[in-house]
């Protein structure tokens, strides 16, 4: 059976938690209009049917050191699955990784990643990525500034 349709509680719910996830269950229902039994109802349904994944705390990277921000651009000496199963599996065991998306266009995959410093971004490439089997080509490019960070998904 499909999951039932977002509707427009659904996002109003969906924006004010995205907002702010600690919201209590009767905040949330006075902010968007219900009450807080069909509230809870409504938010345990958009959980269960994953429309909701799970509830995080963003950090500021620099509060703990973390001042680094590099894109890296990889590139496999071939697209095979057991080389992209590997690279991958590499990738979701390295805690520096922040993201890592596969890519069309002159890459196969794009990482951003969070290091302390130059020699922690040396090790990463040097004793982590250089070695996994298939990668071809490694390019980095060193964020200077961030300009807009969102983990808000546009609501229509």
């Amino acid at each position: 059976m499909p999951p039932r349709p977002i509707d427009a509680t659904d996002r109003r719910i969906l924006r004010e938690l995205q907002r702010e996830a600690k919201l209590t269950n009767a905040e949330l229902a006075s902010r968007i209009g219900l009450s807080p039994s069909p509230c809870l109802a409504r938010v345990r349904a958009l959980e269960h049917d994953g429309v909701i994944s799970r509830y995080v705390a963003l950090v500021q990277p620099e509060t703990l050191g973390l001042e680094i921000s590099v894109f890296i651009q990889v590139t496999l000496e071939r697209q095979a699955e057991q080389a992209l199963d590997t690279f991958e599996s590499r990738m979701d065991r390295c805690p520096e990784v922040m993201e890592c998306y596969l890519m069309t266009g002159d890459s196969d995959y794009l990482l951003r990643v969070l290091v302390r410093n130059i020699s922690e971004l040396q090790r990463f490439i040097v004793r982590d990525l250089s070695k996994i089997p298939g990668v071809a080509n490694i390019k980095s490019s060193f964020a200077l500034k961030q300009v807009k960070y969102n983990t808000a998904l546009p609501m229509e």
